[in-house]
């Protein structure tokens, strides 16, 4: 999939920062390909990526034979999946993350994005807290006529005096990006079903 990427954005520094071996979070949302930006960026890296295993196993299977292409390994959601990230990111490697998916109870806070009270995971800016860990988020965009994808990725500092402030910084950076391909973005994906209120939209 690497042969994908026709251009790129921001993609030498980042991996200058996972060279450097204090530890990267890296974070994908539900943007353009997220699937051929994760495995690209991560290809030929010692990396872990946070996933939600389908309720399936075959096609559980299907996704780990494809995403550990290049080496990515993965680590599925809970606390044993969690314990690898911060293991991983102790040890200066690469951890990645889709930060707009629907956390579990109890693992996420509501905070604003595009205006509306979302239910946001408190996991990636508690990784991005670490002690010299740093923050790149981006997005793999289609380009015109299947010519490949528009790899880019920029560097986010997520350090903010509460976990609040830091989640509110995180959901803006990602919506500063959706904004520049606003047709990529997968509105479909039920990213305001949860409310304040206990409301949930889109059970079905």
């Amino acid at each position: 999939m690497v042969e994908l990427i026709r251009e790129a954005e921001g993609v030498d520094e980042f991996r200058g920062a996972v060279a450097a071996g204090d530890g990267v979070v890296l974070l994908a949302p539900h943007l353009g390909s997220w699937e051929i930006f994760g495995i690209s960026m991560c290809y030929g890296l010692h990396a872990h990526f946070l996933y939600m295993p389908p309720d399936d196993p075959a096609l559980d299977r299907l996704l780990l034979r494809s995403r550990a292409r290049g080496g990515l390994r993965m680590a599925a959601g809970g606390q044993a999946g969690v314990g690898k990230l911060l293991r991983a990111l102790r040890a200066g490697e690469l951890v990645g993350i889709l930060p707009d998916q629907v956390p579990a109870d109890g693992s996420g806070v509501f905070a604003p994005f595009f205006a509306q009270p979302a239910y946001t995971m408190t996991l990636a800016c508690k990784l991005a807290q670490r002690p010299g860990a740093r923050v790149f988020c981006g997005y793999a965009k289609r380009l015109p006529a299947g010519a490949g994808f528009r790899a880019v990725i920029r560097e986010l500092d997520l350090r903010r005096e509460n976990l609040d402030e830091s989640i509110t910084a995180m959901n803006q950076a990602i919506e500063e990006m959706v904004r520049e391909c606003p047709e990529q973005y997968q509105w479909e994906y039920k990213r305001f079903r949860r409310q304040p209120d206990d409301t949930e939209f889109y059970t079905a």
